[in-house]
């Protein structure tokens, strides 16, 4: 399981005021046409007294010596103003999120034994593509020439084995540990690739482990996503920036969600973007904007590119697209459970160089799990009951 970064909270005692952060008070002036008190009379001296004449002034040496130190003794002078110490680095705590699985949303490759005559046929049906799926194919012929296996379930393993070592990543895991906080996650996608339920079902499954999150509702020229985006907000318990006007400049609301992330000393901030690939110049504008307006404050931790897995091929031409416009560091991969063509994550992997970090296998507000390529190769490759 993936090991983060939070805010420490809860623990630390609340902090005391002290002296040098009281308002010094201001000296009243006396009102005008107040009375004022009269001077004191002078004394008089009576004239039976003869003033004395004022003795010599005795040389002093301008060297003493004591046999004891004495301290100089100085006027007193104003205290300089306090120095204000710089705010400390928060305090951070290693954490996971609540565990979630996929292997129950993926579906099998084979609907009776495996065979690996058939292998390659039913593979390039799932979209593993055409290299991927004879150089996958020959890797398990040769495995399975090497150990001797013949069985369905000698085969199943071997095949899941070969999945894993081809999915496996070293940067699989969402960038939420170097504990610079806020966190700052940009989405991408196109409209209707699940883009805004990805982001709510992030904000849960975040603040059910306890984060502080902020959302920025930035696609300002789809009313629907912001509505959406507040109600996932509500159901989360996240905060939100929404815009004032449709239409309005979505880099003004993504700076906004941080400098809130900010203030309100939240864990993460996630901004919503818009989707039009028809222009991709324009998109490439904005999103180069946003990204401006969000570094003014803080880093950005993760620009994700949300696909929907049921587009097949398709998915992987808007994958182009977009890396070429957003400097997309990760992929979420949406409505997995709904498609016989799994072979969409590899490919995505393989020809992208990609890592896949997030997929949806379902509905419900926790089918939304980390992508392992050990559960995803196993749902693969399971066996159906009754087979």
């Amino acid at each position: 399981m993936f090991k983060f970064l939070k805010r420490l909270r809860g623990k630390k005692e609340e902090a005391q005021p002290q002296p040098d952060a009281v308002a010094a008070k201001a000296i009243p002036e006396p009102e005008v046409g107040a009375p004022v008190a009269p001077p004191a009379p002078a004394t008089e001296v009576p004239a039976s007294v003869t003033a004395k004449a004022p003795e010599p002034e005795k040389e002093i040496d301008p060297q003493p010596t004591f046999d004891t130190p004495i301290e100089d003794v100085a006027e007193p002078a104003e205290e300089p103003e306090p120095t204000k110490e710089p705010e400390p680095k928060a305090e951070v705590v290693e954490v996971e999120l609540p565990k979630r699985s996929l292997s129950d949303g993926i579906r099998s490759l084979f609907s009776s034994n495996v065979d690996i005559e058939d292998l390659e046929d039913i593979l390039l049906l799932a979209d593993f593509g055409v290299e991927a799926s004879v150089e996958i194919t020959e890797s398990l012929r040769k495995a399975a020439s090497k150990s001797g296996a013949n069985s369905d379930a000698e085969l199943r393993l071997l095949l899941k084995e070969l999945l894993v070592e081809k999915l496996h990543r070293d940067d699989l895991q969402l960038n939420l540990s170097d504990g610079k906080l806020p966190y700052v996650f940009l989405v991408v996608g196109v409209n209707g690739a699940g883009k805004t339920t990805t982001i709510g079902k992030l904000a849960k499954w975040l603040r059910d482990g306890e984060w502080e999150v902020v959302l920025g509702a930035a696609d300002t020229f789809r009313a629907a996503a912001v509505d959406q985006l507040a109600t996932w907000a509500e159901r989360s318990g996240a905060g939100i920036v929404k815009p004032e006007l449709d239409g309005q400049d979505p880099a003004s609301v993504a700076y906004q969600t941080v400098e809130l992330a900010i203030k309100n000393d939240a864990d993460i901030a996630i901004v919503d973007t818009a989707g039009r690939l028809q222009n991709k110049k324009d998109l490439m504008d904005e999103l180069g904007k946003i990204r401006r307006a969000v570094e003014k404050q803080a880093q950005i931790n993760e620009v994700l590119l949300v696909i929907d897995a049921t587009t097949g091929q398709n998915a992987i031409n808007q994958a182009k697209a977009f890396t070429e416009v957003a400097d997309v560091s990760g992929i979420v991969m949406t409505k997995l459970d709904g498609t016989a063509k799994g072979g969409i994550v590899y490919t995505i992997q393989q020809q992208l160089d990609l890592p896949v970090k997030l997929v949806g296998v379902g509905e419900g507000v926790n089918d939304f799990a980390f992508f392992s390529a050990e559960e995803f190769a196993n749902g693969l490759v399971a066996r159906k009951p009754g087979n």
